[in-house]
């Protein structure tokens, strides 16, 4: 059943070394305590990464609300999980606004990628996942996340960055330093600690050193002879001028009830081919997740590993049909698990039900809007960073052998053509560029050169693709006969 839970023992806190499993509970009272730990631990990153993609936060809260919801009906309430926002398409969202799309083209684009990752979570469930491994190794997954993360450089240095240089090396050093020196549940809410530490060093700059000068994009736009402008371009750029570095005349005006603004997606070729890449990084998250849970809980989930998959591209299809950003499930919540042994779904639905709420207060995106750009300087430093070295872990836990140039060559040159962002014009109106340019490089180079090394020297034996023996998909690896390895 995915709704209806009985009730844990006494309902009081579990004995140690006992858990609460996904169909049960605890009181409600406690069950809504772990559910508000729950909103707690997925709130930082899911309402900072709509404000960096440039899409409503109260909207994006909301529907992740629902898009949680959906998900445990999906998986029939056997894999616990919040479906926060994701990401993975940080990288390509700046891409497809840095070639003039507007949000309704960022969402058309990534709608396209949820129906992908359902596609592709049918498959896994009908065929099984082995498929999808050796279609996307290692290898590879690990190439694309850390593509994804790097060519995002550019957005913090041209970006956020210059609109307050001290507060985003503040907030950079504090986020550093509450990820360093917290622990546990501390530990994992760093970005979040370090958004309120930006906030509050913001307003008390503003209140003692006054305004300050730089340049906010989209806003003062002037032209070559110095006049107002209304399209930012090559002829139409955002100027310095002084400015609050913490506005709250936003957050004045917003109600304190209201739904948010929908908008209607808009489908370009050129941005969805942006916005297919993160749909590999997404197999992977989602199945590594699966399979936390499974170790977590003891149960044996490959079986609704597709539909877990599946439910994901579905979340992230329904939330940007009406203007949200993408979903995907969150390791900040497996950990909130991992830490109480409480792997209730009912805690889950409450977390849902709360962040729907948030979604309809206005006064509450409203301030989430105002977050000055020189602290999301500081905190995209280090969100950037982790998402292109996630690649990396893929790379160490799988012992993928760079030795061999059927890995290193197609990594190679894919990871600088998306840090360079370099553009190949297929047509006048057709380009390839950044993250799609580098990820079909990655994905033809490696399975073309693997093709013609296996027939010049035999099976794959370079790491590229973990045999089923040795590795579960997501799962843990043998570790190495030598400290070579």
């Amino acid at each position: 059943m995915s709704i209806g839970w009985k009730l844990h023992g006494d309902g009081r806190t579990p004995p140690p070394g006992e858990v609460v499993r996904p169909d049960e509970r605890l009181t409600w009272p406690r069950t809504a305590g772990i559910g508000a730990q729950h909103v707690v631990a997925m709130f930082g990153a899911t309402f900072v990464f709509p404000v960096v993609m440039g899409l409503d936060p109260n909207l994006s809260i909301m529907m992740s609300g629902v898009a949680t919801i959906l998900f445990l009906l999906i998986v029939g309430g056997r894999v616990p999980s919040y479906l926060g926002t994701s990401a993975s398409f940080v990288g390509a969202v700046a891409a497809i606004r840095a070639a003039g799309g507007d949000s309704a083209t960022v969402t058309g684009a990534i709608l396209v990628a949820g129906l992908v990752l359902l596609a592709v979570g049918l498959v896994i469930h009908f065929l099984g996942g082995e498929v999808v491994h050796r279609v996307f190794p290692p290898v590879v997954t690990g190439a694309v996340v850390m593509l994804i993360g790097f060519n995002l450089a550019p957005v913090v240095a041209t970006v956020y960055w210059p609109q307050d240089q001290w507060v985003a090396l503040a907030t950079l050093c504090f986020a550093v330093l509450c990820t360093v020196l917290l622990r546990g549940f501390w530990s994992r809410i760093a970005i979040l600690l370090a958004l309120v530490f930006g906030f509050a060093l913001s307003w008390v700059l503003d209140r003692t050193s006054g305004d300050i000068t730089s340049v906010l994009p989209g806003q003062h736009l002037l032209d070559a002879a110095g006049k107002p402008c209304a399209a930012e371009g090559p002829y139409c750029v955002a100027t310095a001028f002084p400015h609050e570095r913490l506005s709250f005349s936003g957050v004045d005006a917003a109600d304190w009830f209201g739904f948010p603004s929908l908008h209607a997606p808009d489908f370009k070729t050129s941005a969805i081919l942006l916005a297919l890449p993160p749909v590999i990084a997404l197999i992977a998250e989602n199945t590594g997740h699966v399979k936390a849970v499974a170790a977590m809980t003891g149960d044996d989930l490959d079986p609704v590993l597709g539909r877990a998959v599946a439910a994901d591209g579905i979340g992230t299809a329904l939330a940007t049909a009406v203007g949200g950003s993408p979903t995907t499930t969150y390791a900040e919540n497996i950990g909130v698990m991992a830490a109480t042994r409480i792997y209730s779904t009912a805690a889950y639905y409450v977390a849902a039900a709360v962040a729907i709420l948030f979604g309809l207060c206005p006064k509450f995106g409203a301030l989430v809007a105002a977050t000055p750009g020189g602290v999301l300087g500081g905190i995209t430093v280090v969100l950037y960073g982790m998402i292109g070295l996630l690649g990396a872990k893929i790379w160490i836990e799988n012992r993928v052998d760079f030795g061999d140039p059927v890995n290193l060559v197609p990594v190679a040159a894919a990871i600088i053509l998306a840090i360079g962002n370099v553009t190949l014009d297929i047509t006048d109106d057709f380009p390839l560029q950044g993250i799609a340019l580098g990820t079909i490089a990655v994905l033809v180079g490696y399975h073309a050169l693997n093709a013609v090394a296996r027939g010049a020297r035999g099976p794959d034996t370079g790491g590229g693709v973990i045999a089923p023996e040795e590795r579960e998909i997501g799962g843990p690896v043998r570790p190495p006969t030598s400290s070579a390895g």
